[in-house]
């Protein structure tokens, strides 16, 4: 569409005058005004491209969005995702790719959970738009009508370190987006009055997210400086920027400061807090249950103890046992398909202001695709939990392909986050509730194969508390595990017993953070010996987090057994024996342990 086209099909109502608009374009200059002189005080950051969207920002935040200036976290104000770290936005994405997908999260959030008025702004940058993870939220936003999210791509044709392939040909990033179902808009991202209208007739259109296309200028009112290489990230010397400084101002004809308009108030009141086990576990002692299995139970029980619960798939609902959540509460599931980066983003989004609590679902080796998606999730505090299932060899047949053996290593690394690798369906209960309720990001470990059901409906459990679940006055050997490699330790315990060796065991419950206290004690009791046995790499894993926590203990030797090199398909109890992590490996490290 046109500008001219745009502006005339505005109502007149909605028509801004023209004092307004002039106040728009002074308060643009101001903010080019404001990002020169943070830039140059603090000798870092990107003044052209914070000149390139000025006029964009001064309509956003002074004409069309809706907020209360003075309480930004209010549940019903519009919500704003930019690609800088500004004060007030809801997220300020470091990194170029996920600003849109969560925005996607909160649009959802906004129009299916809240069901309230509050609208959603995402501004990207044209060279942003190469990240296939924008592509994956195009579409997400597309197939979830998500009318109330308007994206606003920047489109000034320079990159970080040069000219982007297609410029300024913002017709084939309309066209793009028209092809992935978007209401699209091209306009002049300086003209304050076209971007007023267009932003106006966004609101208007029902059953589709909205993309305005702006093309615009790098440096825009710089001299030398605007649509030039080179400039990206540098701030301006001094007397450079006290000259373009007294240069714009002498373009302000106003000094007026915009109100922005009141939100409408229809966001609903909820509590997300004392999330708690409404009954104990339906397990018996015995009973054979798959920890992925006991997982989706435990998600569909944890959907009745709150109606913010929401849970996220990709494509794996049926593997996972996510299934079960949607069975019983199908208007809180959220099928992401195949596209893992955008799913943890659409969670983040999800999670912002404390609007829902978020689980995320599918298989764990998947998950490598987003970590970086996860790692900013920490830097910005976010709570949602992650659910990785069919890790390690275990996992069978299905090959080394869907075998997480480096999950654990990557979430250790994430900061303040909470592992939960239960070994059973009951702490597996246990696990998910608690998740729900612990702040941060939260990964839950889960298997495969069937295992035995080892702890009763009374057992308790609590963040960073490990189980003893076999112990006497006689052992020798601390030996610890976790997940399927319990149950094979279990199961060395009773062989060697025969032979009258006695080993403690302890189940971990969570790797991180780890219970470093009860495992020194134990380890004491038993002469200083442990061994880890884990479906893992070695690089990262349970054995890496004990050597640990027991490094300034000069008495303590950690032997560990992991999973080495690289998997291969068979059944699982053949593939634990193969690479070394079965009863009868651990029965040979004990002895050898003893021995020497």
């Amino acid at each position: 569409m046109a500008d001219a086209q745009a502006v005339a099909a505005v109502s007149e109502e909605a028509k801004p005058d023209a004092d307004t608009l002039q106040v728009l374009r002074d308060l643009a200059n101001r903010l080019r005004i404001h990002s020169i002189k943070a830039t140059c005080t603090s000798s870092s950051g990107h003044p052209t491209s914070c000149s390139s969207a000025a006029e964009i920002m001064s309509v956003l935040l002074f004409h069309v969005m809706r907020y209360k200036e003075e309480d930004p976290e209010n549940p019903n104000n519009d919500r704003f995702i930019l690609s800088k770290q500004l004060a007030f936005f809801d997220m300020a994405i470091g990194w170029y790719g996920q600003g849109l997908g969560t925005a996607c999260g909160m649009a959802y959030t906004g129009k299916y959970f809240d069901k309230a008025s509050y609208r959603v702004f995402c501004l990207l940058r044209d060279r942003e738009s190469w990240e296939g993870s924008v592509w994956e939220a195009l579409a997400f936003a597309s197939h979830y009508s998500l009318d109330n999210l308007i994206a606003i791509f920047d489109v000034n044709r320079l990159g970080r370190s040069g000219v982007l392939p297609i410029e300024n040909c913002i017709d084939i990033y309309q066209k793009r987006c028209e092809a992935f179902g978007w209401n699209t808009y091209v306009v002049d991202g300086r003209d304050v009055e076209t971007l007023c209208a267009v932003f106006w007739q966004a609101a208007q259109v029902k059953d589709k997210p909205t993309a305005v296309i702006a093309k615009t200028f790098k440096g825009r009112g710089m001299p030398s400086i605007e649509d030039a290489e080179s400039w990206h990230g540098r701030p301006m010397p001094t007397e450079r920027a006290d000259a373009i400084i007294k240069l714009i101002e002498s373009q302000i004809e106003t000094n007026r400061h915009l109100e922005p308009k009141p939100p409408v108030e229809d966001s609903p009141q909820i509590n997300i807090s004392d999330i708690e086990i409404t009954a104990p576990p339906a397990y018996q002692v015995g009973d054979k249950v798959a920890t992925r299995k006991a997982c989706g139970l435990a998600l569909a029980k944890l959907g009745h103890a709150n109606e913010r619960v929401i849970v996220l798939d990709g494509d794996t609902k049926n593997s996972t046992f996510s299934e079960m959540f949607k069975k019983e509460h199908a208007e809180r599931f959220i099928e992401c398909f195949i596209a893992e980066q955008n799913m943890v983003n659409v969670a983040l989004g999800c999670a912002i202001r404390g609007r829902t609590i978020a689980f995320v679902s599918t298989f764990a080796a998947f998950l490598t695709r987003a970590f970086n998606q996860i790692c900013m999730g920490a830097i910005f505090e976010s709570n949602i939990n992650i659910v990785g299932s069919h890790c390690g060899i275990s996992v069978g047949e299905d090959g080394a392909s869907q075998m997480a053996l480096e999950d654990l290593a990557m979430f250790r690394a994430v900061p303040n986050c909470t592992i939960f690798y239960p070994s059973d369906a009951v702490s597996t209960e246990h696990a998910v509730f608690l998740a729900a309720s612990t702040k941060g990001i939260c990964y839950i470990r889960t298997n495969r194969p069937e295992t035995d059901v080892i702890y009763t409906a009374q057992e308790s459990f609590e963040v960073g508390q490990a189980k003893v679940v076999r112990h006497s006055v006689n052992d020798k050997v601390t030996v610890i595990g976790a997940g399927v490699t319990l149950h094979e330790v279990l199961a060395a315990a009773a062989d060697l017993s025969k032979e009258d060796i006695s080993i403690r065991v302890i189940d971990l419950f969570t790797i991180k953070p780890l219970d470093a206290a009860t495992i020194i004690t134990n380890a004491k009791c038993t002469g200083g010996r442990i061994i880890t046995v884990e479906d893992h790499h070695p690089e990262g894993g349970i054995g890496e987090a004990v050597c640990a926590a027991v490094s300034m203990e000069p008495d303590i030797l950690v032997h560990r057994l992991a999973v080495q090199g690289v998997p291969r398909s068979g059944k699982s109890s053949e593939l634990l024996d193969m690479f070394g992590i079965s009863a009868k490996h651990i029965i040979v490290a004990v002895k050898s342990i003893l021995t020497n």
